[in-house]
């Protein structure tokens, strides 16, 4: 899975911001952000990039309905959306808004080399419009006369003489691509479907929209505006240097990955190749569509009512419980589902019952039985709990499973084969009854839970950032190994610290708990 050169470059795609972020949105992103920071656990140089797709109708006309020019609208929004992607502890290295004068620059540059390929063409075009999905319509693609992302949303026709990218020229280099990377578009589902669209002959599509003002202007013909998923691809050149700083975006293109919902999988897996083919430059390594996530079944969607604002989800109950959720409950390369009964369901059982839990009652006991100090730790063996798991083979699959996006089996393994472990060993143990009867196998037994947080604070560490620091702070292990340098790799090796000793913030001489549990009310409350 590693390759020889430690930079590792994946996106996300980039948001409309007619209004804040939903959860759908957020899941996209949280599963981004565990890539990212797992890749870096692992040595690479990481570039994380995200951001907003402004140059649309939908912006202009949000802008317009609340009375102000869309550049200011477009800024008080990518300010809302950062707030958000800060709150979800998101931590990406760039945030590009496809108004900024880098992104500009850069789409006319590759609007021009492909007009220079002899790509490009202008025609009359009639066609149907779909405003939710910023994209024409042909009528093999809608259900029952509507869009299907959309079918709430009324489809306009529209009639314009409009420049024109040669899509359909490309087919038979893409299906060889498909072949020769099979890699290249992830999960085989929807390489299955990407390649059904492509064998049954593509169109050319049109790539401007005459008579706007908000937006890029078509450098041969300024009455022309570049066509937004034309303009919203190019962030992914645009915003690493494509036009503006060409030796660095030499250094990071191409992406190892772009993460994107499935819903948007031909426009980056047949437009995009397409388009990056006819301007001479290579290919992403990887395209990944991951499903989506439905409020209590019903697809989440801005235009439906059915967005749910994660602000109003961890708040209350943290950024980690939101991360931990839609990672453990919704699988990435499929669907998932949310409602605030399964929310809490799954916060209780696993948040607070099971990791806080552990966490609480292992500090207590080392407070309440040694003053916190466990001296000697480094040369006491790991007991039966620890020595009976492979850590080596479990790491391996474990970087397999985040590799490919499979965040919900790797946390299925973690908490039932780790956590589980340690919270059997502490029933098997008894170390608060060890503590009358037997001192030094009461420490034995800490010890070894002890190093159960260590090991557990590393294997989530990409899944609940804030959590998994307060677990490796929770003892002196950094004196051994500092927390932002610890890797999968560190797992099995236990720390030289000759003396453990509770580091962990107290309230009241006690552990603060770090998920408390959520009251659930019955159905007469």
């Amino acid at each position: 899975m590693m390759r020889e050169a430690t930079r590792y470059f994946l996106t996300t795609a980039i948001d409309y911001p007619n209004s804040r972020p939903h959860i759908g949105t957020a899941f996209e992103k949280i599963g981004a952000d565990v890539q990212a920071r797992f890749r870096r656990m692992e040595g690479y140089a990481v570039h994380f990039l995200m951001g907003n797709d402004e140059n649309t109708i939908k912006v202009s006309q949000r802008a317009e309905e609340l009375r102000i020019e869309p550049k200011p609208y477009v800024d008080e929004m990518a300010r809302q959306f950062r707030k958000v992607w800060a709150a979800l502890e998101i931590s990406c290295d760039d945030f590009i808004q496809t108004s900024e004068p880098r992104h500009h620059v850069g789409c006319q540059k590759f609007l021009q080399a492909v007009s220079d390929a002899g790509d490009i063409y202008k025609k009359a075009y009639t066609g149907l419009y779909c405003t939710g999905c910023e994209a024409f319509k042909t009528e093999k693609e809608l259900v029952d006369g509507r869009c299907p992302n959309h079918p709430n949303t009324p489809l306009r026709a529209v009639q314009e003489e409009n420049y024109f990218f040669r899509l359909s020229a490309f087919g038979d280099r893409l299906l060889a691509h498909y072949r020769a990377n099979p890699e290249f578009i992830q999960p085989e589902s929807r390489r299955n479907e990407i390649l059904n669209l492509v064998e049954s002959g593509l169109q050319d599509i049109s790539i401007t929209r005459k008579g706007f003002s908000w937006g890029i202007p078509v450098p041969f013909d300024p009455e022309q505006t570049i066509y937004v998923w034309f303009d919203a691809l190019l962030n992914y050149i645009t915003a690493i240097g494509y036009g503006t700083d060409e030796a660095r975006f030499r250094s990071l293109w191409p992406a190892d990955v772009h993460v994107i919902g499935k819903d948007i999988t031909r426009f980056h897996c047949a437009l995009w190749p397409a388009m990056l083919m006819s301007a001479g430059l290579p290919l992403p390594r990887r395209v990944f569509g991951h499903g989506f996530v439905y409020n209590k079944g019903a697809k989440i969607s801005k235009s439906a009512g059915t967005a749910i604002d994660p602000m109003d989800v961890f708040r209350i109950h943290g950024a980690d419980a939101f991360r931990y959720y839609f990672m453990r409950e919704c699988p990435f390369n499929g669907d998932g589902n949310f409602s605030e009964e399964r929310f809490a369901e799954v916060y209780n059982a696993d948040l607070a019952n099971n990791l806080g839990n552990l966490y609480s009652r292992t500090l207590s006991m080392c407070i309440k039985y040694f003053d916190g100090r466990l001296e000697g730790s480094s040369a006491i063996e790991p007991d039966a709990w620890l020595a009976g798991l492979d850590l080596s083979a479990l790491v391996a699959d474990l970087r397999e499973k985040i590799g490919d996006f499979e965040y919900h089996v790797a946390l299925q393994r973690i908490w039932l084969e780790v956590l589980g472990a340690a919270n059997r060993y502490i029933d098997a143990t008894a170390p608060f009854r060890l503590a009358k009867t037997d001192r030094a196998a009461c420490k034995v037994a800490l010890v070894n839970l002890a190093e159960a947080l260590r090991v557990i604070a590393i294997l989530i560490k990409p899944f609940l950032p804030r959590t998994a620091e307060i677990f490796y702070r929770a003892f002196n292990f950094e004196q051994s190994q500092a927390w932002d340098r610890v890797s999968f790799g560190d797992v099995p090796a236990r720390p030289a610290v000759p003396d453990w000793h509770v580091t962990a913030a107290l309230v009241g001489g006690k552990p603060a708990p770090l998920f408390p549990k959520i009251e659930v009310k019955g159905p007469d409350a």
